[in-house]
């Protein structure tokens, strides 16, 4: 058995001390750290924050050769058990690596876990040793045997299910339910002590309780012990999945409070993160696709499927907040109009597939820059609408000896193949599904529901093919109602104000600001004789019908631009770009979803079914 060992070496230097031990070692025993983390998709050289490694077999030292950036060779003399030693730099607050202060500790096993090359599918022994007085540990590894704080001796079957289980370390709030005949654990960081755990707790069973029916119904869940680690602070948000327990970050204020039972709109956020990542419990950590099996942790993993494994994901977070109460059809028809802005907000949904977005998540989606939104469309939002698009399609076709299409039908013929997946697989999924052509409004032309299907989903996810979201949603009985945009968004351009200042963080591919001359960067200082501090002065002095002079800094040099009447520009009156900016560019309307007041025939009962009001 490989065994590991980490403890705390010094909490203020933000340092473990990790020891390896393998018995029977190579003549040349090759070891390496994972680049990446599976569920965050960007080459994070964790390799970075190691401390030369020290080896040695009976006391004697080992030479240790370095082979790349994350890989080592260590010469051995015989079979007696190796010995590794390093110390590991913790102090990334994320879900995504390592951290360790005074306070509490956390860990990724990949950020902290040499592999063993060729034995990486035996079993591992985990050894958490040496942590400050009365700090605690919580981990869905099996425990093997350990203390009533946690500290001794766990297990996992094989490398990468020991890295696939964080850690969390500390004085920490710790609550607990039973669903299902599953026990989750729920440990906060950081919490403020009027924090209302059992109302968290309760609110969470809700979710579990459901999710656990929609994968296995009556029978036995994939699992026996879930855990979520919560880290409270002072502002971030953010969530990793794991096969048995999720890592989270959350802004204090987002918490429950003891005495304020109001449902506020960042404790509905917290409350779609811990959706999301238990969802993935099964969409992506079991249900996954086939470029994941295995991984490989020493470079990206590239796959066209990130639509559907977080995009259909972010569909079914809210999903199952409305399905369980926690939110109502008005609050969730709120959050996905907020959803279709921000897609619709986006120019490079016409120049970059969703399937394509997912390809390029480790060089594009995760390294954002002033460029973003015209260099790739998100797939967790994108990927979204189109779960919602064909979850809406599904529905409005007539039932098949009694049973009505869905896309949870979908989601469940996938899932009882219990194997990687691939395109074609969710295609046929559809269309076993539906079992019949597609609506006839939908991008098809073949005459048999397999090929019809394949077709839709080619169409939605491989081409920049606008969704048809308002006609589905008209035929579920939701209006889709248009008004004109904030001024900055109709200028195309995105604006951050600090300490009175107000500046452009990007621009918009085919908008008036990039025809003006606007650049990410500039600080805008008046606009005619009026001095800009705030977003709502440029709304305040705009005059829409003439044409104004807009001063900004560029580099610390003071130019005068001009900024077209808008009147002239919606009648087309402006230049050929500017006039084309609502087709191809970020959209000058936002968008509003509202229960259709005249709802078109079956309309109603569709809706009734799909928001269960």
């Amino acid at each position: 058995m490989i065994q590991h060992r980490i403890e705390v070496a010094d909490a203020h230097a933000h340092r473990y001390l990790v020891t390896l031990k393998v018995d029977r070692p190579t003549q040349v025993q090759r070891v390496s750290l994972p680049v990446w983390i599976p569920g965050s998709y960007l080459v994070r050289e964790f390799a970075r924050h190691l401390s030369p490694l020290r080896a040695s077999q009976q006391g004697h030292a080992c030479e240790v050769t370095a082979v790349d950036k994350c890989t080592w060779d260590i010469h051995c003399q015989g079979s007696a058990a190796l010995t590794v030693q390093y110390e590991v730099y913790a102090f990334d607050t994320s879900v995504r690596a390592a951290f360790l202060d005074s306070r509490r500790g956390f860990f990724n096993g990949t950020s902290v876990f040499l592999k063993v090359e060729g034995r990486d599918e035996e079993p591992q022994q985990l050894r958490i040793a040496n942590l400050p007085k009365g700090w605690e540990v919580a981990t869905a590894l099996k425990a093997v045997k350990v203390t009533r704080a946690g500290t001794g001796d766990y297990e996992a079957p094989s490398y990468d299910d020991l890295v696939d289980h964080p850690v969390e370390l500390g004085t920490f709030w710790r609550g607990a339910f039973t669903a299902r005949g599953v026990k989750h654990e729920f440990v906060v960081a950081g919490a403020p002590a009027d924090f209302d755990g059992e109302r968290l707790l309760a609110d969470t069973r809700k979710i579990v309780e459901a999710q656990i029916q929609f994968w296995h119904g009556k029978r036995k869940c994939a699992f026996d012990h879930y855990v979520f680690m919560l880290n409270a602070v002072e502002d971030g948000y953010g969530g990793l999945e794991h096969r048995r327990s999720t890592a989270l970050i959350c802004s204090r204020k987002d918490l429950p409070r003891v005495g304020n039972g109001a449902k506020s709109d960042a404790y509905v956020t917290l409350l779609g993160l811990i959706s999301h990542e238990y969802f993935h419990t099964w969409n992506v950590k079991r249900l996954k696709p086939a470029e994941f099996a295995p991984y490989d942790f020493t470079g990206e993993n590239h796959t066209r499927l990130l639509w559907f494994f977080e995009g259909f994901t972010s569909y079914y977070d809210d999903q199952f907040l409305l399905r369980t109460g926690l939110i109502d059809a008005a609050t969730y028809l709120k959050l996905l109009g907020k959803t279709i802005n921000q897609v619709w907000s986006t120019p490079g949904r016409h120049e970059y597939s969703v399937a394509q977005a997912s390809f390029d998540a480790w060089t594009r989606y995760y390294r954002p820059d002033e460029n973003s939104a015209n260099a790739t469309v998100s797939y967790y939002t994108k990927g979204s609408l189109v779960a919602l698009a064909l979850d809406l399609s599904l529905r409005q076709l007539p039932p098949v000896e009694g049973h009505q299409p869905t896309l949870d039908g979908v989601m469940l013929k996938l899932w009882q193949l219990a194997r990687p997946i691939t395109h074609a697989d969710i295609a046929k999924a559809l269309a076993d599904e539906a079992q019949q052509l597609p609506p006839k409004d939908l991008p098809f032309q073949a005459r048999n529901a397999s090929g019809a299907w394949a077709e839709v989903l080619h169409a939605w996810t491989e081409t920049t093919v606008e969704l048809p979201l308002p006609q589905l949603l008209l035929g579920a009985g939701v209006a889709w109602n248009a008004k004109p945009a904030p001024l900055a968004q109709r200028l195309g351009v995105r604006l951050s104000e600090s300490a009175g200042t107000l500046k452009v963080q990007a621009v918009m591919r085919h908008s008036v600001a990039e025809q003006m001359g606007l650049s990410a960067g500039d600080e805008l200082l008046a606009l005619d004789p009026w001095r800009l501090r705030k977003v709502e002065d440029l709304q305040t002095w705009h005059t829409p019908k003439a044409d104004q002079r807009l001063l900004i800094s560029r580099d610390q040099i003071v130019m005068t631009l001009t900024l077209p009447a808008l009147d002239a520009q919606a009648q087309g009156k402006g230049s050929r770009r500017a006039a084309s900016a609502p087709m191809m560019g970020a959209s000058i309307e936002l968008i509003q979803l509202l229960p259709a007041t005249n709802p078109e025939p079956g309309a109603t009962q569709l809706r009734q079914a799909w928001l269960r009001a």
